[in-house]
């Protein structure tokens, strides 16, 4: 089974974000980068399908050059291979031209399925997959927190309001992760694992690479453009009720700061 994950490499969360001067964009410099969570499920299931029908797992990528940190992270983990599409017009673009360019590179893998993480977490657009998927003319399973296949067909269980589930679909298929790291623990790169994965094939490709014309792609030929970023607004400090006074004293002075001040009740 030729399995392809779709990662990509997003700011930790934990790191503290700046917006950019032109409000746009956010400062780079500084942030610790990491592989999106959500796609380190993709590739611990897709690893977990390798081991269980054999084959491949290759990786795909789009950005800069220091998203290679994240590919050979990946390739540690257990993946074989790893395409990077590096071109300074696709960061100029759309999530619309981003996938197109990375069909490209996974229609070069004839793959039999495709896997990547439901979101991202740093612009939280939830639509790679969809969009992957129409590229590719196959079918789209979201939000998977289970994943079976048994070569032919691929069974997923989503979450709904109040229970599960279950879609099935024939190969080829992508299929898009969700859930948790309770569910998924993707597993952690070993030290052999690193150690070969620096000889592991890393390829970076530009646009032309590809076969690709790069006046179709870029701002220009951009559908959805940031026209500005802007922080959440600051939260007033919590209030603490205290003042020695006893729990119904408390309580009294808790209604009325909510009817006469907060204005709630």
């Amino acid at each position: 089974m030729n399995i392809v994950v779709i990662l990509k490499q997003t700011p930790d969360t934990e790191s503290v974000i700046r917006i950019g001067a032109d409000s746009r964009s956010i400062v780079a410099e500084g942030l610790k980068w990491i592989i999106n969570p959500y796609d380190e499920f993709a590739i611990e299931a897709a690893l977990r399908l390798k081991e269980k029908h054999g084959g491949t797992v290759s990786l795909v990528s789009y950005g800069p050059q220091r998203a290679v940190e994240a590919l050979r992270t990946a390739l540690a983990m257990g993946a074989d291979d790893a395409i990077l599409i590096d071109d300074p017009r696709l960061a100029h673009g759309d999530l619309l031209g981003a996938m197109r360019a990375v069909s490209v590179a996974v229609k070069s893998l004839k793959p039999d399925i495709i896997l990547c993480g439901s979101r991202a977490v740093d612009y939280d657009q939830a639509q790679r997959g969809a969009i992957l998927a129409e590229f590719m003319g196959w079918p789209h399973l979201a939000l998977a927190v289970s994943l079976e296949s048994d070569g032919s067909k691929v069974t997923i269980e989503r979450p709904v309001e109040g229970g599960m589930v279950t879609l099935e679909a024939e190969l080829p298929a992508l299929i898009t992760l969700g859930g948790s790291h309770s569910i998924w623990n993707p597993r952690y790169a070993s030290l052999p694992g690193i150690m070969k994965a620096k000889k592991k094939p890393l390829a970076v490709k530009d646009l032309v690479a590809l076969g690709e014309n790069p006046s179709d792609y870029g701002a220009a030929t951009a559908r959805i453009l940031i026209t500005s970023l802007d922080m959440p607004p600051q939260r007033m400090p919590g209030r603490i009720i205290d003042g020695g006074l006893d729990t119904a004293g408390k309580a009294r002075e808790l209604v009325r700061a909510l009817h006469e001040e907060a204005k709630v009740i």
